[in-house]
């Protein structure tokens, strides 16, 4: 956490909400090299998440196939399509639909996400939601709030550690079995999908 709060020179908004949850990770699940944290938020019925693993590739290749929107989708769990909307320096702005079971309504998010490296090789990619960013969606909820972030730590020679950590309040009404599956299916399989796309390159 100390790394990225040095990270994030700007964005005081996104560096207030990051000390609001990530101080006290449970470990819920530990499988296929993946471990899963939650983390109880104040204010909120809803669990921050945590996913770690390690990655057989580099950070370069890594940040690629972040960068690729569209094609992200395919990894990214329950995306039903993603684009990207503006490009500004370290600053992208994407927009993504997502899947949900019925009765649900599917979900809609707009994101700023924010890319920086440091000169050891790490990256952090910090993303913070702005719904109205877009005007709404027919047939979608859009999501209220989104904070989370994406950390690459190069380790040995070939293999880079990647924590995948997000909060949102998903907006409308969630049931609490849906939410309760969400924070941990929605890390583990992004990450594994991730993994394994990521070690075909």
């Amino acid at each position: 956490m100390a790394r990225f709060t040095r990270l994030l020179v700007a964005g005081v908004a996104v560096l207030a909400a990051s000390s609001a949850f990530g101080q006290d990770w449970s470990l819920v699940k530990d499988e296929a090299g993946i471990k899963i944290y939650l983390s109880d938020v104040k204010g909120s019925e809803y669990k921050a998440y945590r996913g770690v693993t390690t990655v057989k590739s580099d950070v370069p290749t890594l940040l690629k196939l972040q960068e690729d929107a569209a094609g992200s989708c395919a990894w990214i769990h329950e995306c039903k399509m993603q684009k990207m909307l503006k490009q500004d320096g370290d600053k992208a702005w994407t927009y993504a639909q997502f899947n949900t079971p019925w009765p649900v309504t599917p979900r809609d998010s707009v994101m700023e996400i924010t890319t920086k490296q440091d000169a050891k090789g790490s990256a952090t990619r910090v993303m913070h939601g702005v719904p109205d960013y877009l005007p709404q969606e027919k047939g979608f909820v859009r999501v209220s709030q989104l904070e989370g972030r994406w950390e690459f730590i190069p380790k040995a020679a070939g293999e880079v550690e990647v924590v995948y950590e997000v909060h949102t309040e998903p907006g409308g009404s969630v049931p609490s079995w849906l939410a309760n599956k969400f924070v941990v299916d929605a890390p583990f399989n992004t990450l594994k999908n991730y993994r394994a796309l990521a070690e075909k390159k």
